[in-house]
């Protein structure tokens, strides 16, 4: 049997999604796809990938505030 993880099947349905053109998309499409962000989001927060990406940019924000004063 074979297992499929939900993240990396929202990842290809993302880039499949955005690979087509800006013209082609109806309103509809475009909040399906930033729908389908959000879940991918959900799915990959919680993992140490997911926190990885929070700390990087966490450090990147805080760096742009700092570089603004």
């Amino acid at each position: 049997m074979v297992t499929i993880n939900v993240a990396v099947l929202l990842v290809v349905v993302v880039i499949w999604r955005l690979r087509r053109r800006t013209q082609a998309r109806s309103r509809f499409d475009e909040r399906l796809t930033v729908v389908i962000v959000l879940a991918l989001g959900v799915l990959i927060a919680p993992t140490p990938a997911g926190q990885g990406i929070a700390n990087v940019l966490g450090e990147l924000a805080s760096g742009v505030t700092q570089a603004s004063r």
